[in-house]
């Protein structure tokens, strides 16, 4: 599962990176949990009918627009992308609703040994060496709520880790490629089957992870101490083709 990330990129780069019209400014931020408010990017035809990437903040925590009582679901934080066109939950986001979660770091904790109980286990930054910008793959989703109000709501896609990832866990972040943004994003060209595809191999940068101390473990800690590397960082071996 991929629980949190950050954003510690400028707005400037940010808006370079993706490729979003809005000129928007935001702090950086080190640990971003489920349910606060995400930065994505969606494509969106403008009055002039031309689509274009934009900027829109939605909840971390996908709900399907069936549900008639959110509190009573689990909190949808990840999606499988193995399942995405079979899951009532995300089909039609799979095939209508794409989006990338602006983001530049993630964290994954390797379990304790012994297996569970003992702990959340060792933290890790995951970061692209470069220390450039990385496209989560995503799915957004309106939910209207009984009373009229409109709440828009987003989870991130997760393939099996591989390289060094698999060392600490079996899920990390489905990951897509700068080049592969338009097609990820374009949902009137591309069906869920070639989307599918450009999430499970692309390979947007050679990966590091980084041990971090556990003070990441508390959702309110926020600020760059918390990917302070306790060990030398461990650059991603690429899986063998």
């Amino acid at each position: 599962m991929s629980g949190r990330y950050a954003i510690t990129l400028s707005p400037q780069a940010a808006r370079a990176f993706y490729g979003y019209v809005e000129e928007e400014d935001f702090p950086p931020r080190y640990n971003i949990a489920p349910t606060q408010p995400v930065p994505i990017v969606r494509l969106e035809r403008d009055r002039d009918g031309e689509l274009r990437r934009h900027f829109r903040l939605v909840r971390w925590g996908f709900i399907p627009g069936w549900a008639k009582e959110p509190r009573q679901l689990p909190l949808i934080v990840n999606a499988r992308l193995e399942s995405l066109s079979v899951k009532p939950s995300f089909r039609a986001a799979m095939m209508r609703r794409r989006c990338l979660f602006v983001a530049d770091g993630f964290y994954e904790w390797q379990a304790p040994v012994g297996g569970k109980g003992r702990g959340p286990g060792r933290p890790f930054l995951v970061r692209r060496s470069d220390r450039r910008a990385l496209g989560l793959a995503g799915l957004w989703e309106p939910w209207l709520g009984a009373d009229g109000s409109e709440i828009e709501t987003a989870c991130i896609i997760t393939t099996a880790a591989d390289g060094t990832l698999a060392a600490i866990g079996e899920r990390m972040p489905a990951l897509i490629g700068e080049g592969d943004f338009e097609a990820w994003l374009d949902v009137d060209h591309v069906d869920p089957l070639q989307a599918s595809t450009l999430a499970a191999r692309c390979e947007p940068g050679e990966l590091e992870l980084v041990e971090i101390g556990p003070a990441i473990n508390r959702a309110a800690n926020d600020g760059p101490e918390l990917q302070l590397p306790v060990t030398a960082p461990t650059k991603r071996r690429e899986p063998d083709r």
